[in-house]
């Protein structure tokens, strides 16, 4: 769906120059998606590059069992480092990508990418910032897995989903809890049990209330 220029000044009017809201609001492409809707695969070609406006979106790493690993969420006004990689190198898609919530973005087109990085310098600006921000995402998630213990992380990630969300009523299996943290569904039904023991959490089917 094309975008109004008025909306875009309004929501990057501090981000980016006038005439790069131009060129959005020509070449973007407006999309709401669902819960659950995959945006990419490991192994397909990416076309466009999302800018996240409201909701969430989880990056997934696979390995070659096919189990899948949390790599970080993106949110409000973010955007993913590992599809502009893929983009300027004319690479495949080495992860999954899935809308937590209902979430709103605009995609960019690929062929815009790297035009607008000598062109605009708030482009480049935004660009180099979205690396540095999945950066620090990737280098938490490896104080996770290095000094956090399995239970701290799974409290960590159902905090948050409560921050994400403004819920701390979760709709999700155990399965999904265990591909998040690149485990066994049958160590994190133990441990929620552990944690709802302490009172930690609530547990009901498929779904996990953060106490």
């Amino acid at each position: 769906m094309q975008i109004d220029l008025k909306f875009l000044q309004e929501t990057f009017g501090n981000v980016f120059e006038s005439e790069l809201l131009k060129e959005l609001a020509l070449t973007g492409n407006f999309m709401t998606v669902e819960e659950g809707f995959v945006l990419i695969r490991p192994g397909g070609y990416i076309r466009s590059v999302p800018i996240i406006l409201q909701g969430s979106i989880k990056i997934l790493r696979n390995d070659s069992q096919g189990r899948e690993a949390l790599l970080y969420y993106l949110g409000g006004m973010d955007s993913c480092a590992l599809s502009l990689t893929c983009c300027l190198d004319r690479k495949v898609s080495e992860i999954t990508a899935i809308a937590e919530e209902k979430t709103t973005l605009i995609s960019v087109p690929v062929d815009k990418i790297e035009e607008w990085i000598t062109k605009y310098s708030s482009w480049k600006h935004f660009v180099f910032a979205t690396y540095q921000k999945r950066f620090e995402d990737l280098l938490n998630v490896i104080d996770d897995v290095v000094f956090h213990k399995l239970d701290e992380r799974l409290i960590k990630l159902l905090q948050r989903k409560a921050k994400q969300s403004g819920n701390n009523i979760f709709n999700i299996t155990h399965e999904e809890l265990a591909n998040e943290l690149a485990t066994s569904r049958e160590v994190i039904s133990r441990l929620l049990k552990q944690l709802e023991k302490l009172g930690k959490v609530k547990l009901s089917r498929n779904k996990v209330e953060l106490c």
